[in-house]
């Protein structure tokens, strides 16, 4: 059964963290070229944070789904 369900759970990982590291850009572009941080405070406003937040998580999933696939198959 898991043989079946592995694969497709890394398939949705790797989607969902490309999507979450494309979401990260680079200075004055993504959620901070947005607006959603203020010039004049220069640091990572709490949505940036989050999502570097949520890409760690993405990210450790999909290696511990990687490593359960090696000793599946």
């Amino acid at each position: 059964m898991l043989d079946v369900i592995l694969p497709v759970v890394q398939v949705l990982l790797s989607a969902i963290l490309i999507v979450l590291v494309l979401m990260h850009s680079g200075r004055d572009t993504g959620f901070g070229g947005m607006g959603f941080t203020p010039a004049s405070q220069g640091g990572q406003h709490i949505v940036e944070r989050n999502l570097t937040r949520l890409t760690l998580v993405v990210a450790a999933l999909f290696g511990i789904n990687t490593i359960a696939l090696f000793y599946v198959l």
